[in-house]
């Protein structure tokens, strides 16, 4: 009994040793990333093998939060935030509604569609993007956020199959009890459903914003003003072709943008495996 309990403690401690090495690994860029956001620009790939900077300066961060084109990088943060919000709600929105319809109703070539749907989560970007830039190109939609907003509002097939799953594992008899109380089918949807794929709809808005927050080539297409970068965008300027790239800056404003996805991430981790699981009701 000893010995079992010997060997019980020696495979968690084992474990733990094999866990916390791999989590160093794979955070050790990231603390690469910070501290070398303190080091003078000139110096981060010179003295790259060493993590603590010498000497330790903050200029990076001011000179970072200038911006360039004569706005500051808040601007840029604020229109990321503008465009992570309208993509969250599109996202929840039609999804959940496209995904209560393939799950629920019955309708001609469900099936059909559904695989279409799917056929769609398959093709590369760079297969519909040159179609989609002349689209919107005709409709009068560059340089704004529309092109990169209103797909949204038409659903993504990954949440969609996501929420799916998530629905099929709600008994039906609970719609047909709503049924016999007189709720018609949109009241099904928002009284019933809803409620119960709240952690499938936690997992869609957390990818939603981490898809969004990072994108840099649906804004590199359609926005060319300053004043309407994104983050993303605003990172790739302080890299020049020309002249000395900024890479203390850009380093710095990297660790800034990091921040929400951390708190995000830190708060909403729980939502995800319980989303992706797609376990439904418990009990």
């Amino acid at each position: 009994m000893a010995i079992a309990k010997t060997t019980s403690k020696s495979k968690y401690f084992l474990y733990h040793i094999i866990v916390g090495g791999f989590a160093i690994l794979l955070l050790y860029p990231v603390v690469w990333l910070i501290f070398s956001s303190f080091k003078e620009s000139a110096d981060i790939f010179v003295t790259a093998e060493t993590l603590i900077p010498n000497p330790f300066t903050f200029e990076n961060y001011p000179q970072g939060w200038e911006g360039f084109g004569g706005y500051t990088f808040a601007t840029f943060i604020k229109n990321t935030m503008i465009f992570v919000a309208l993509m969250l709600v599109g996202h929840l929105v039609s999804c959940s509604l496209i995904a209560f319809g393939f799950a629920r109703l019955k309708f001609f070539g469900r099936g059909f569609w559904f695989t279409i749907m799917l056929v769609t989560l398959m093709l590369p970007f760079e297969v519909v993007m040159i179609p989609q830039y002349i689209i919107f190109a005709k409709l009068g939609w560059l340089n704004s956020l529309k092109p990169l907003v209103v797909p949204g509002f038409f659903g993504h097939p990954f949440f969609i199959f996501l929420l799916v799953q998530f629905i099929r594992t709600i008994p039906r008899e609970l719609d047909e009890a709503a049924t016999i109380d007189g709720a018609n089918t949109f009241k099904i949807y928002y009284k019933i459903i809803l409620p119960l794929i709240t952690p499938a709809l936690a997992t869609t808005a957390i990818f939603t914003f981490y898809w969004t927050w990072d994108n840099l080539l649906g804004p590199v297409l359609y926005l060319n003003s300053p004043s309407k970068y994104t983050v993303s965008m605003a990172l790739n300027m302080f890299l020049s072709n020309e002249t000395v790239s900024n890479y203390g800056a850009m380093f710095a404003m990297s660790v800034v943008t990091l921040i929400p996805v951390f708190v995000l991430f830190f708060f909403f981790q729980r939502y995800v495996v319980e989303g992706i699981s797609t376990s439904g009701l418990k009990g």
